[in-house]
């Protein structure tokens, strides 16, 4: 496959991606951003444009130096992307959206700053992982790029306060499987009263055996 051939499918995949998100409520507005890795550099979604009407030519081309080569102006979380990229050689994707629950979760309290979410269920502990807390900066904030950079080796995502998860995986898709997964662990975690107990580590053991889960 030709590397055009390969970046118009990508380019494709972040259109999807994004209007299911956005159909289905997990960003409203011109919220949330959707990158991805190419061999010349990296495509992501354009500062303030809904993702649910995303235009394939318009998402922003970004080269390996860092120059904007087309499409729309990049998302001011681009330093971010890049640098999960940059700490993590795997991902090829990665999904920011400001979903209701998990937001919510951090207004809320979560249960741990190192664990957002406890493993209550064993999807969550397969798909998911770990993932922590980002303390409250302004959108944008090079610090908060810092602090995922550290970060994107160990986890699948983290969480940041107030702003809404940022999930990274082997393409733009998987990613956002993963949020899926995410944010809706936070909407059971939110509507259980009393909240459920964990997974007992005999089970979580057997997942680790069974299907390799990173927890």
């Amino acid at each position: 496959m030709s590397m055009a051939h390969e970046e118009n499918r990508i380019r494709e995949e972040i259109c999807v991606t994004g209007a299911s998100l956005y159909q289905r409520g997990y960003t409203v507005g011109s919220a949330g951003n959707i990158s991805a890795r190419l061999d010349d550099g990296w495509l992501i979604t354009p500062t303030d444009v809904c993702l649910g009407r995303l235009d394939p030519a318009e998402i922003a081309k970004v080269d390996t130096a860092g120059n904007h080569v087309s499409g729309g102006r990049p998302s001011k979380t681009l330093a971010l992307h890049r640098r999960i990229y940059e700490n993590n050689a795997e991902a090829r994707g990665v999904v920011h959206t400001h979903s209701t629950h998990l937001v919510a979760l951090t207004l809320a309290g979560v249960w741990r700053d190192t664990d957002v979410l406890p493993p209550i269920t064993p999807y969550y502990v397969m798909k998911v992982g770990h993932v922590p807390l980002i303390r409250y900066r302004r959108p944008g904030d090079p610090a908060v790029a810092e602090e995922v950079a550290a970060l994107a080796s160990k986890v699948r995502g983290v969480l940041l306060e107030r702003l809404g998860p940022v999930v990274w995986e082997r393409s733009v898709s998987q990613a956002s499987y993963a949020l899926e997964e995410l944010e809706e662990t936070a909407r059971l975690w939110l509507l259980t009263t009393p909240r459920p107990e964990p997974l007992e580590e005999a089970a979580i053991e057997d997942l680790r055996v069974t299907f390799n889960a990173r927890w």
